[in-house]
């Protein structure tokens, strides 16, 4: 009898974990913020937190209309000419940090990052780490993207969000990580509500007639060239600019 009740209890326990689903380590969990903590050949987490620095005392300087945020992709603007043509202009100030994924931008909007600008629009490009270097699922990157828009909104409640679906990695077009990009931006796309935030998928731009990504728009299948930037600010400014009254 007893090894009876003991047998129902762990079969009512297995059950409720089977229900609850697994649980995710909120260091890991897309749609939590969290400090960079993994060790990279290319960035430590020192070098992480120096960038993570020096955009605090970016954000003291003030003066910033328009915010690009997001990962390697987005820190690459640097100050070529691309941007020095479209976005200099308009007092932009880039908030890219390499290897970066959705935890890590909540992270560092919960932590000083952008206090007190009070800037028109923000340029979101968020996610590609979340499946390069964690391994993340569709649902989950799309989780974590729709928890980095909503942090925007609320603490830029007068900014308008430009959500960027997440780029087309990989050269070939049949590269398996192309399908997952496809799912989560077939789900972030729908956080587009034509006011306050706007949505634009410009990886077919980027890419060739067979959906293979040019070496001359990204050399790596991954970071744009000079070329690949040119082709973004080109795609995206019409949207952009209408969204900043035309100005």
């Amino acid at each position: 009898m007893h090894r009876r009740r003991l047998l129902s209890n762990a079969l009512a326990f297995a059950v409720s974990l089977a229900w609850i689903g697994p649980a995710v380590p909120a260091a890991e969990d897309p749609a939590q913020p969290a400090p960079r903590t993994r060790e990279y050949p290319w960035m430590s987490t020192a070098a992480w937190k120096q960038r993570h620095e020096g955009l605090l005392q970016r954000t003291k300087q003030g003066g910033a209309d328009l915010l690009f945020l997001g990962d390697s992709i987005t820190e690459g603007w640097g100050t070529n000419a691309v941007w020095q043509k479209h976005y200099a202009p308009r007092k932009a100030a880039n908030f890219g940090i390499g290897g970066d994924t959705t935890q890590n931008v909540l992270w560092r909007l919960a932590n000083g990052e952008g206090d007190g600008l009070k800037p028109r629009a923000a340029v979101l490009l968020i996610g590609t780490n979340n499946f390069g270097l964690h391994g993340d699922k569709p649902d989950d990157v799309a989780r974590g993207v729709a928890a980095v828009v909503a942090a925007l909104r609320q603490k830029f409640p007068p900014a308008k969000v430009l959500l960027l679906g997440i780029f087309p990695r990989d050269e070939k077009a049949n590269a398996p990580i192309r399908k997952s990009i496809r799912a989560a931006n077939d789900r972030i796309a729908k956080l587009e509500n034509g006011k306050t935030v706007r949505y634009l998928d410009l990886g077919a731009k980027l890419c060739d007639e067979k959906g293979d990504l040019p070496k001359d728009v990204m050399p790596d299948a991954l970071h744009l060239s000079d070329k690949g930037y040119a082709i973004w600010a080109e795609t995206m400014n019409p949207l952009l600019q209408s969204m900043l009254g035309g100005t």
